[in-house]
């Protein structure tokens, strides 16, 4: 993290001109999975970097179109069956179907995505952060260096 910081900053500097005891480090090559890169302030067409292309939507609006008009179908139908007071068990059946339709099984699974239940995953191996029993133990026993 720190390093990560002196070296925006080496950056920062080496773009305003001043001097500095550190002499700039390159930029990094590679960024941590799951984190996009942020703009920096050093970069630009007036900095002299080259200008950062905007990203353009990659999602269409149309599920989202489809999404809205599968919800108000929903409604529709619930105030149809709510009219004929069967809204209760419409409701319950509606709530059990999309807990069955947003379940993946296990041939859903991208190749190497372990399942958050470490029993169904092979050799049932867990997934990182995993609160163990024997983890769990070996904190519940700690007690201090004796002489303290």
């Amino acid at each position: 993290m720190a390093a990560a910081v002196e070296q925006r900053l080496a950056r920062f500097r080496a773009a305003r001109g001043t001097s500095s005891a550190a002499a700039p480090l390159p930029p990094r090559s590679e960024e941590p999975p799951g984190k996009a890169a942020a703009p920096e302030a050093s970069e630009g067409p007036d900095r002299g970097g080259q200008p950062r292309p905007v990203p353009a939507a990659t999602e269409p609006a149309r599920p989202l179109l489809v999404l809205a008009l599968k919800v108000l179908l929903w409604a529709v139908l619930l105030a149809l069956f709510a009219e004929l007071e069967l809204g209760l068990p419409f409701f319950v059946v509606s709530l059990l179907y999309w807990m069955y339709v947003g379940t993946r099984g296990p041939g859903e699974r991208r190749p190497g995505e372990l399942s958050a239940y470490s029993v169904f995953n092979p050799g049932c191996t867990p997934i990182a952060g995993t609160l163990t029993a024997e983890q769990l133990e070996r904190e519940l026993h700690y007690r201090p260096a004796a002489g303290r």
